[in-house]
């Protein structure tokens, strides 16, 4: 949802962000109900998995933005940490201005800027290291959420907005860590090669099979076949107190190990298949590129223009007729603005204040 650099940015990275946005559209919208093999559901793909690639390509920007290939070091590390956090402060306040909008919309800005914060120390591991730390937290974190959430209710600060950033809300940062980690590590690599390409492709349905087979054997053999909305619903036990089937299934946002794995391997298997089709297709996927260029401009829009519909009608807006209303206009005016005048408008006011804080040399958009 950041600009890593208007110059030499990566079609593929830019085409995953915007089916992540227009995704982003269509799960606001509730376009899907729940997804099954039957095609009918498959618009529901976009609930969960949608922000989840989001998290995932914020760690990929996150590379690019310390050396891509070749992490910074030394001063240009220094550097790197500067701009990622100057980026997360004022995407932490942007997203405060949409969240104070008050609509139905579970703003993922806050917590996105809080993975950037967590995600600093990372900067320097190798791709090795990194996957390996996301299995780590993809593993030992939801069983840990269910405990802070425990402690957190009965001190009687779930509701606090820190405890929902880190552990009880929508995103909890503390295990869509994985995901930035993953992000990160896939941003080091060589995107540019086809054996890269393969691997990452590969490694991501493996994910999505382990992830989401695993989720459904664990919600028959732990949780008689109900699918689980994940660590949350051992919030409300004392603390200690444990169910397994607190931890079953992969159910969208639940949290569980199983989800975080296989919308994981879904993230990273869209962002290697967008990498081969922006390079097959540079002018038919132009339209949505150009939506991924100015992601943090596009998202806020759609967050405005949902709260102006709210305030003159009385219905939560949704529906597949309103989500192409505003997939097309999405297209139509990023694709204009990309044209004419290069980054957006929250995207130049990141990267501007990003490279001054840090005695950055600005790159000339494109």
């Amino acid at each position: 949802m950041t600009d890593p650099g208007g110059a030499g940015r990566i079609g593929g990275l830019d085409l995953a962000r915007g089916l992540a946005v227009l995704g982003m559209f269509g799960a606001h919208l509730r376009i899907g109900a729940e997804l099954t093999t039957d095609p009918s559901t498959w618009a529901a793909v976009v609930d969960g998995r949608s922000s989840v690639l989001f998290a995932t390509l914020a760690g990929v920007s996150m590379a690019l933005l310390s050396g891509g290939t070749r992490p910074a070091e030394g001063i240009d590390l220094v550097r790197a940490r500067l701009r990622i956090a100057v980026r997360a402060a004022w995407i932490f306040l942007i997203g405060a201005v949409l969240e104070w909008l008050d609509t139905f919309v579970a703003v993922i800005l806050g917590v996105y800027a809080a993975l950037f914060v967590l995600a600093l120390p990372f900067l320097r591991s190798s791709p090795q290291r990194l996957f390996l730390a996301a299995g780590l937290v993809a593993a030992a974190g939801p069983p840990l959420n269910v405990l802070l959430g425990q402690v957190l209710s009965v001190s009687d600060a779930e509701s606090h907005y820190v405890a929902e950033l880190l552990v009880t809300g929508t995103y909890p940062a503390m295990l869509w860590l994985a995901l930035v980690l993953v992000g990160l590590a896939v941003g080091r690599l060589d995107l540019a090669a086809g054996g890269v390409r393969a691997r990452l492709a590969g490694a991501g349905l493996l994910a999505v099979v382990l992830g989401y087979g695993g989720g459904w054997m664990s919600t028959r053999a732990l949780a008689g076949g109900v699918p689980s909305a994940g660590p949350e619903e051992g919030f409300a036990a004392p603390v200690g107190e444990w169910e397994a089937a607190w931890l079953s299934g992969a159910e969208p946002h639940s949290g569980t190990t199983f989800e975080l794995v296989g919308s994981c391997g879904f993230a990273v298997l869209v962002i290697a298949g967008c990498l081969v089709v922006a390079d097959l297709a540079p002018l038919v996927t132009a339209p949505v590129r150009a939506v991924g260029a100015l992601a943090l401009t596009v998202y806020a829009a759609q967050i405005v223009l949902l709260w102006a519909l709210l305030e003159v009608g009385e219905n939560r807006p949704q529906g597949v007729g309103l989500w192409l209303v505003f997939v097309v206009s999405a297209l139509a005016g990023a694709g204009f603005w990309r044209w004419r005048l290069g980054r957006g408008p929250l995207e130049r006011l990141l990267t501007w204040s990003s490279t001054r804080a840090a005695a950055v040399p600005p790159a000339r958009p494109t």
